[in-house]
């Protein structure tokens, strides 16, 4: 499932802290993001319709829940960009990033552990980063 850079704001504080109401998301996101209340709860309806995140009632108020996870959603967004700039060759992509001199020593250290483990998910249990 592919996302928008907004619905990655979204999903971003709601993996946060989960289930959470429209308030306490707005209440995550970034400073800069100054959206209005009624244009988060019109985006959350979007990512419950794409089947990204779940609705339930409390009450009167809708909690949310996320559907989709972070890993979920990194690996389309790394596939539709291996995809659409690498002819959907993850080689490639991998060799590029690898290339990369804004790539530091630790981190490429901790690429080529991944590669070496071999999908056994080497750099999330190393601090890669938290999947929900």
């Amino acid at each position: 499932m592919k996302l928008t850079q907004a619905e990655w704001r979204l999903m971003n504080a709601l993996w946060k802290k989960h289930p959470a109401s429209a308030r306490e998301i707005v209440e995550r996101l970034p400073r800069e993001v100054e959206w209005a209340y009624t244009t988060v709860k019109t985006m959350l309806t979007r990512l419950v319709d794409k089947g990204a995140v779940m609705e339930h009632k409390k009450g009167n108020k809708s909690i949310y829940d996320p559907v989709l996870t972070r890993r979920q959603a990194r690996m389309a967004a790394l596939k539709s960009v291996a995809s659409q700039a690498f002819d959907g060759a993850f080689g490639s992509l991998i060799h590029f990033l690898a290339e990369d001199e804004n790539l530091s020593s630790r981190e490429r250290k901790r690429l080529i552990e991944a590669l070496e483990a071999g999908g056994e998910d080497g750099a999330e249990s190393k601090g890669g980063g938290k999947d929900d």
